[in-house]
């Protein structure tokens, strides 16, 4: 089951690898404890520090029968005692206590999760929001479980500007939530956003790629002075370019059609592709790269490597076929 279909059981199990979503199923439970009884009492445990009998302690029945929710949130680093006591627990649990376990992933606990899944115990698996399609179908559900709507372009500069954090990203868009009224659109990313170091990157590589080559450099001399690093800069060019080339690929039938790449970004990249040539698209990355390598190493002066990169992709612009 999805995080948000988890109903309160005597022992759950979240299997995670993305904490945010991780949290999120954790209040869902706190919530849905505190709707049967205000005062449910919840006690976390360190896996990590555990002394034996402690689970046994807090888990035991109360003299006022107050209901009690027990989270193991880090049961990958689980001591040998802990794992004892979880499998004495297991065995007979307590009707008035919810237990919560939450694994992070890795070999250790397997033994726990191997006794949990024998006993059918309700699991909540996680995975990593890591793809750009994965991160507009997180963003995508968000709007839509508030009942709102956001533009495609709105998302993919939302992703642009603070994709590279799962949880960054989210609380944006519950801030856009919050703060607009309505349709959110790419102009309220922008009004909102635009000052970000990740965002920054993009509005180089927007620049450049539109041919607006002096702008370009003025836009990253002023990224890098407000805290954008070369290297970004230098990964939001590549990864326009490349996005480019694997929709000019798919039009030639020179590349796997079965690259997926998600609808905003592609019609973005078809835009971006107006004025460019095949041959001068494979120079822009060429160029690119020749600058991520001077910039990491082989150069004294990475803003000058950043800037000749920058000036070559221009040129390559105006290579025709």
């Amino acid at each position: 089951m999805t995080w948000d279909q988890i109903r309160l059981a005597p022992v759950l199990l979240i299997q995670s690898a993305e904490p945010v979503y991780a949290d999120r199923a954790v209040a869902l439970i706190k919530r849905q404890a505190r709707e049967i009884d205000l005062n449910t009492d919840v006690i976390e445990i360190d896996a990590n520090s555990y002394s034996g009998g402690y689970l046994s302690a807090v888990a035991s029945p109360s003299l006022f029968g107050e209901r009690r929710l027990i989270l193991i949130r880090q049961l990958e680093t689980l001591t040998n005692a802990l794992q004892e006591d979880l499998l004495t627990y297991l065995q007979f649990p307590e009707p008035d206590v919810v237990l919560v376990l939450q694994h992070n992933g890795g070999a250790r606990g397997k033994k726990i999760l191997q006794t949990l899944a024998k006993n059918n115990v309700p699991t909540t698996k996680i995975a990593a929001v890591k793809t750009q399609r994965d991160k507009v179908q997180a963003v995508t559900a968000d709007i839509r479980a508030a009942g709102r709507k956001m533009t495609p372009e709105a998302i993919g500069a939302l992703i642009e500007a603070v994709g590279s954090d799962v949880r960054e990203l989210l609380a944006a868009v519950q801030q856009l939530l919050a703060d607009v009224d309505g349709l959110i659109t790419e102009e309220n990313i922008h009004t909102y956003f635009s000052g970000r170091i990740e965002a920054k990157g993009f509005t180089v590589a927007d620049a450049l790629i539109a041919g607006n080559v002096g702008e370009a450099v003025k836009l990253a001399r002023h990224a890098l002075a407000t805290g954008a690093t070369h290297t970004a800069i230098l990964g939001a060019i590549s990864a326009k370019l490349r996005t480019m080339a694997h929709i000019l690929g798919q039009r030639s039938g020179t590349i796997d059609t079965k690259v997926s790449i998600v609808p905003w970004m592609a019609d973005r990249a078809k835009r971006d592709l107006r004025g460019w040539t095949a041959p001068g698209l494979a120079a822009a990355i060429s160029a690119i790269a020749r600058a991520d390598a001077d910039v990491k190493g082989g150069s004294r002066d990475p803003g000058y490597a950043l800037e000749r990169g920058i000036l070559d992709v221009g040129r390559a612009r105006k290579i025709r076929a």
